[in-house]
């Protein structure tokens, strides 16, 4: 699973263009198209006629452009924000699906094309990105084919298959009323600064870039168990996460480090014996697929370090790989070397690295989710407050009304001919009731007043408005009650999302502890080792001489000389 901020390759001009690097976009526009030209054309001296009289040192002209590049990609495309999660290109698709959003499905190429608006750095990179948003099966809604993790099969072109935001994706991803914006690359959009993400996405999704002088790799987490324990922060209590991969298969965490720098995780396929003959392969490592874990067990029954008759790919929507011995080979000691020999085990080093106040930061999964549980809940304090303004400025409104009607303020209006006149004597009539409002009256007020129409003054039901004032203070009651208890309304919250998205999104991957095998005793023996006293050599080529044992190739040959020296080498066809 190749992340989109890879393999970073210049074109002749400069720019970077692959499935997930962008040119870069502040420097495109201000310093690299400048800059990147000579101070005196296509060569560096001052006198074309005598080039060895004056020359142009350049030193000086180099010397931040690396730092400038270096921080432009590690901050705006290959390391993820740690308030939403996101890296640019994702986040700007995430706005153009809600921009577009009208409950169907819409062409990935149509979305591609309105996420240029924001990122402009090229289709492909952005239809990458879209299809490993989708494949993670958090935040979009498919249809059609976007390719399988587990074969390594890719999706199909973008205008074969369709998206929409997903259920879970509205509830967590938007609050327009509480997003920071700012202009696009081109000023004639707003687009967000960080998505007010109100979930512990990045752990949830993992994220894998490469930077210029570091990258990180943060490796995806239960769906359920990151909600269990932004619980467990918000009351105070300890908790442990160990990653959960969509391929399933058993992984030992024992030396995973919190997910920072020096840790590691081994994780293994599932593999069972069918019969006497036959293995058969469920489950896979992560960021392997089934195409690759086929090559490299016919490589090593190639190289002979295992013995394989036939194998048979029958995956679909699961893994099955089945493994068909030969005769006389033992399942135990070939499942053992298939974990020593092939990709059916395969080491993983995590590395926390977010972006933290334009900074690239390094640390654990558990420090992130302790941030991410905060800003969550920072996110729903927000809501609650502008909620509560709302609520009270409706209140105020309808509390206006109702006593304008009331009392008839409107029958005086043709003893005033202009507004000021008017306003003043509305004032002066709303004085006796001032001390019931929740804040003052405004002119603003005032003139939403003097434009209600003759015939909603002749309907008005006292009785209709008294009940809806009646509701909106339960509400604002409500709403007070939640900011008061704030902690429990963030633990209501995110139980809520677990009730709502958690069925079916248990955990896959088996954790266990599982020992190293040691590859010199599952290593297959398939060659003889033979010795030659008189001239001093040993070898498999040596078939006339003494026979010593069956080795491989790995194995090593001790050999006592006569006058008490030892020498150790490696198997060889002569030496």
């Amino acid at each position: 699973m190749r992340d989109e901020e890879e393999d970073i390759v210049p074109n002749e001009d400069g720019s970077q263009d692959d499935s997930g690097n962008d040119t870069p976009q502040d420097h495109t526009e201000e310093g690299f198209d400048d800059v990147i030209r000579p101070a005196s054309g296509s060569h560096f001296y001052e006198n074309d006629e005598n080039p060895e009289d004056t020359i142009t040192k350049v030193t000086g002209m180099y010397k931040d452009w690396f730092l400038d590049y270096a921080s432009y990609v590690i901050l705006e495309r290959a390391v993820p924000a740690i308030e939403d999660g996101f890296k640019p290109v994702q986040r700007r698709i995430m706005h153009s699906m809600k921009e577009l959003d009208d409950g169907r499905y819409n062409k990935v190429a149509n979305i591609v094309g309105h996420t240029m608006q924001y990122h402009p750095h090229g289709d492909a990179s952005i239809g990458d990105a879209i299809v490993q948003i989708g494949q993670k099966d958090l935040l979009i809604d498919m249809q059609g084919n976007w390719g399988n993790i587990l074969t390594g099969d890719g999706a199909a072109a973008s205008r074969y298959i369709e998206a929409r935001i997903s259920k879970l994706g509205q509830d967590i991803l938007y609050s327009p009323k509480v997003t920071n914006w700012q202009l696009s690359y081109d000023g004639r959009k707003n687009e967000p600064i960080h998505l007010p993400v109100k979930f512990p996405l990045l752990l949830a999704q993992g994220a894998e870039g490469i930077a210029v002088g570091l990258s990180t790799k943060i490796l995806p987490h239960n769906f359920n168990e990151l909600i269990d324990a932004s619980i467990k922060v918000l009351k105070g209590k300890s908790f442990t996460l160990y990653p959960d991969f969509p391929t399933a298969g058993i992984a030992d965490m024992s030396n995973y480090n919190d997910g920072m720098r020096g840790g590691r995780v081994r994780v293994r396929a599932k593999i069972s014996q069918l019969d006497k003959q036959t293995l058969v392969i469920t489950q896979i490592p992560f960021s392997t697929n089934t195409s690759t874990l086929i090559d490299s067990i016919l490589k090593a029954n190639e190289k002979g370090k295992i013995k394989v008759k036939k194998i048979e790919d029958n995956t679909a929507a699961e893994v099955e790989i089945l493994i068909h011995l030969p005769p006389g080979v033992s399942p135990d000691k070939t499942i053992d070397a298939l974990y020593a020999f092939t990709a059916c085990e395969t080491s993983i080093a995590p590395l926390g690295c977010v972006i933290v106040d334009n900074n690239p930061v390094f640390m654990g999964v558990s420090e992130m989710l302790r941030i991410s549980t905060e800003r969550t809940k920072n996110l729903l304090k927000r809501e609650l407050e502008i909620q509560l303004d709302e609520l009270e400025n409706k209140w105020h409104l309808s509390t206006l009304e109702k006593i304008f009607i009331r009392e008839e303020m409107y029958i005086d209006f043709k003893l005033y001919s202009d507004r000021e006149n008017l306003y003043q004597y509305l004032y002066q009539r709303f004085e006796p009731f001032k001390k019931d409002f929740v804040r003052d009256i405004h002119d603003d007020d005032l003139q939403k007043l003097t434009q209600i129409p003759m015939i909603r003054i002749t309907r008005f039901d006292s009785d209709k408005a008294d009940d809806a004032i009646a509701k909106l203070e339960a509400e604002m009651e409500q709403v007070k009650h939640d900011l008061d208890h704030l902690t429990d309304y963030a633990i209501a919250f995110f139980q809520n999302i677990k009730d709502k998205y958690g069925k079916g999104r248990e955990r896959q991957t088996e954790i266990r502890n599982f020992d190293t095998i040691e590859a010199t005793k599952v290593v297959l023996r398939n060659t003889k080792l033979y010795v030659n006293r008189e001239e001093g050599f040993i070898g498999t080529s040596l078939k006339r001489d003494e026979y010593v044992a069956d080795c491989s190739d790995i194995d090593d040959v001790i050999v006592f000389l006569r006058d008490g020296k030892m020498m150790i080498s490696k198997v060889d066809d002569k030496k």
